[in-house]
């Protein structure tokens, strides 16, 4: 099956069902912490997260991936700092490089707020997601051994980044050699 160019764009308020419906079909202990969602189902967008914090992957009018960027506190010490905080694909677009351009725009998205970094954590167990993020230069910075305790099996939980701009360092290493 061959796809059309995605377009991306910023979420919109009409997303909401689209975006709660495709979390729900994706669901899985590959990328999930928490336990799949029950009816009655809540909105999508909530007031820490909203439209304009989604970026959306639309074919023929349908949604079919969405990625999360945000702040990983709302310290102002990390205000250069955003944070890949969800990322999800439709099975049926899956495999043609949707995950891969939402990363990238993901990316350019906050380099044009000004961030210095970006930052992300991956399940240790989702090889597929820390491959991609791995090719669009994101690396290992930490990893919390057996974090979480996921369909019977401990899981680790692994902070991955990368620099945005001049003057941020990738990692102690490079600081000091």
């Amino acid at each position: 099956m061959s796809l059309s160019q995605p377009l991306i764009r910023f979420a919109v308020p009409d997303d909401d069902e689209a975006l709660s419906r495709l979390d729900r079909d994706t669901w899985s202990y590959l990328h999930a912490v928490k336990p799949r969602e029950q009816p009655p189902y809540r909105p999508f967008f909530t007031d820490r997260f909203g439209p304009r914090d989604h970026l959306v992957a639309e074919l023929d009018g349908r949604v079919v991936g969405y990625i999360r960027l945000g702040y990983p506190t709302a310290l102002p010490a990390t205000a250069h700092v955003r944070q890949i905080q969800g990322l999800a694909v439709a099975d049926s677009a899956r495999g043609h490089g949707l995950g891969r351009t939402l990363v990238r725009a993901a990316v350019d998205r906050a380099r044009e707020q000004g961030a210095r970094r970006i930052t992300l954590r991956v399940l240790g167990h989702n090889t597929p997601a820390r491959k991609l993020y791995e090719a669009e230069g994101f690396v290992v910075e930490g990893v919390l051994p057996g974090e979480f305790l996921l369909d019977g099996a401990y899981v680790d939980d692994v902070l991955m980044g990368q620099a945005l701009g001049p003057g941020v360092w990738r990692n102690a290493a490079a600081r000091d050699s």
